[in-house]
């Protein structure tokens, strides 16, 4: 088997631009519109339902939610707490 080889600096520069773009209130709206599948729904509830068995109560939820918003926001690039990207 071949060994994988890292993606190319134009490749990770693409994907960049792709995932930080900002979209329109119109690309947005359209995205919004679109009903949920079948498939998606049920993957969504799955989630739900682990989450929930892993932090059953609504304080080791938020205890799970301040710990990763830590971790988020330790990030190099990230806006100070309370501020929000341009």
């Amino acid at each position: 088997m071949t060994p994988l080889r890292p993606p190319s600096r134009e490749t990770l520069a693409h994907i960049r631009e792709l995932a930080e773009r900002r979209l329109s209130p119109e690309e947005v709206q359209a995205w919004l519109r679109v009903p949920l599948g079948d498939d998606e729904r049920r993957d969504i509830l799955s989630l739900i339902e682990w989450f929930c068995r892993r932090y059953p109560t609504p304080a080791e939820r938020l205890a799970y939610a301040r710990r990763a918003y830590r971790r988020w926001t330790r990030r190099v690039d990230a806006p100070p707490p309370g501020r929000l990207p341009s």
